[in-house]
């Protein structure tokens, strides 16, 4: 039994050692991209590119999911020749990861103008036609995309947005110019750098040990409750800017525990900070800011469980029940780990 359990280990070792060692080269791969000109350049000659329309992704329907199809440097310089572009849109791609065996993945917009661009937008319908796809609107699609899709498109999208948005330098007026990989922008004149940025927005989840508190803005699609979320302040820390929108939205909490983070494209990039709390002993009464909120309900555990077991929010609304958030939201894994420990926000004192 004890030569088993060091055979285990030492193959659990072994593993652990192979998975951190692929994770450390893959980082250290994109690092050198985002920081060389020209080893990004070489990668672009293997690498795979996703396609955008002002900032909607190319997708492609499968039975019931969207696939995001890839695009080799070869594929891409043919169509560009074929629409009558330069090639030198290329260069306005941005790096948005690799896979294990560093094959580098670019996103690139044929809608958005660049200052440095010397093409015109191309035509959607035409670009649709000629790729077999659809340019949709990410937030529409991004609970039918899979997680790596979902995941690279966020990223791709939040990136062409701030670099579409960020083509002039706010201190001299003049042009800016990306690296290669889009990791940055430089001002010619000053030598300002800027680096895509996120606003840290905290989405907590309140309890009174055996109830939570969901809400719901008048932007939600009918019937969808969600845990309560706001931007931090500058010079807030994560437990005041927790207390303070809470406060400002319904009541007042004590006790909070972090949970997760997630990266989430809209409106303009954010890092959603997850957190549980819970309320105040006696102070469980609502007071909803309608400035803010459209409604606000303490939730029994049974209520919550049902609504994660149910899987179509437009039977939902028919029904006329409640229906939370999809599953790669991380409202929803706030809201599972909730349900599947509901004392998992009560801290010491």
């Amino acid at each position: 039994m004890s030569l088993y359990c060091g055979i285990a280990c030492r193959r659990k070792s072994f593993w652990s050692y192979r998975l951190l060692s692929t994770y450390v080269t893959k980082s250290r791969y994109l690092f050198e991209l985002k920081e060389d000109d020209d080893a990004c350049k070489k990668a672009q000659q293997t690498g795979a590119f996703y396609l955008f329309h002002s900032l909607a992704p190319l997708l492609q329907k499968s039975e019931h999911q969207y696939q995001a199809p890839q695009h080799s440097l070869l594929e891409l310089e043919r169509l560009l020749a074929k629409f009558g572009q330069d090639t030198q849109r290329i260069e306005d791609s941005v790096l948005i990861g690799c896979s294990e065996q560093h094959e580098a993945w670019f996103a690139l917009d044929l809608g958005l103008n660049s200052s440095s661009s010397i093409n015109a937008s191309l035509q959607k319908p035409e670009m649709e036609t000629e790729l077999k796809g659809s340019f949709m609107e990410l937030r529409k699609a991004l609970f039918q995309l899979n997680t790596k899709d979902a995941s690279l498109l966020s990223t791709a999208q939040a990136l062409l947005r701030w670099h579409d948005g960020h083509q002039f330098c706010s201190r001299s007026g003049q042009p800016t110019k990306k690296n290669m990989a889009g990791s940055k922008r430089v001002c010619p004149s000053n030598k300002i750098i800027y680096y895509p940025q996120m606003a840290p927005v905290v989405i907590t989840l309140v309890s009174d040990g055996t109830r939570c508190l969901l809400a719901r803005q008048s932007s939600f699609p009918k019937g969808m409750y969600s845990a309560l979320a706001g931007f931090c302040d500058i010079g807030e820390s994560l437990e005041e800017a927790v207390r303070r929108e809470v406060a400002e939205e319904v009541l007042e909490v004590e006790r909070l525990q972090y949970s997760a983070s997630q990266h989430w494209p809209f409106p303009n990039s954010s890092l959603m900070i997850a957190c549980h709390a819970t309320v105040k002993s006696g102070q469980t009464e609502i007071q909803v800011n309608l400035r803010e909120l459209e409604a606000a309900d303490w939730f029994s555990h049974d209520e919550v469980a049902t609504a994660l077991r149910r899987n179509n929010p437009y039977t939902q609304q028919q029904n006329g029940t409640f229906w939370l958030p999809p599953k790669l939201a991380i409202a929803h894994q706030l809201i599972k780990e909730w349900v599947e420990k509901p004392n998992c926000s009560t801290l010491p004192a």
